[in-house]
């Protein structure tokens, strides 16, 4: 399997496209862009993106989606049943996808967005908003902003080990962010 990260400068975003080693049907985690140099990448590597994967309905996390199912007959999965002005696959926490030989567990984190999902591919965490390097996603909250620290607790940090790749910023490793995030680490009082 191969991972390849395209940062859009538009919204600041990560896209993730995720392979067999030799090409073939292509997995997409959140579409911000569609822009040549990704449409470059898909091709190069011979792939076919046949599944988008949204960690939630964000236009920066979706705006490129549009465009890519005018390319690839994609289907569609998140926590939202209407993704991409399109019907998709409504997920839910725990559920388990085999998508071109690459199996996916998808996990409910809410605070950030009702429809946050994050993205477990064996030991590699695709997290949207919910997680990044040294922080959290925005809430509208305290109490959004607990459900969300405590999602992240419960559904991430008991991980041993992990690579964290966040729909912002560089990547990260689940002990990093166990160890060194300051919105998770636990009040000494």
């Amino acid at each position: 399997m191969k991972i390849f990260t395209h940062f859009s400068f538009v919204s600041f975003s990560n896209s993730y496209l995720v392979g067999p080693a030799e090409g073939g049907d292509a997995i997409m985690i959140d579409p911000g862009i569609m822009d040549v140099p990704l449409l470059r990448l898909i091709e190069k590597n011979s792939y076919t993106v046949r599944y988008i994967l949204v960690t939630h309905n964000h236009e920066s996390h979706i705006r490129g989606g549009r465009t890519l199912l005018k390319i690839y007959p994609a289907e569609v999965f998140g926590g939202s049943p209407n993704l991409l002005e399109r019907d998709s696959t409504l997920l839910k926490d725990g559920d388990t996808l085999d998508l071109g030989g690459i199996t996916i567990e998808s996990l409910q984190i809410s605070g950030h967005s009702s429809d946050s999902m994050v993205y477990r591919i064996g030991s590699c965490f695709f997290t949207g908003d919910v997680l990044s390097a040294g922080g959290i996603g925005s809430t509208p909250n305290r109490y959004a902003r607990a459900l969300l620290i405590q999602g992240i607790q419960q559904k991430l940090l008991t991980f041993p080990k992990g690579t964290v790749y966040p729909g912002h910023g560089p990547p990260s490793t689940i002990e990093a962010e166990r160890r060194f995030n300051p919105f998770l680490q636990k009040d000494p009082g």
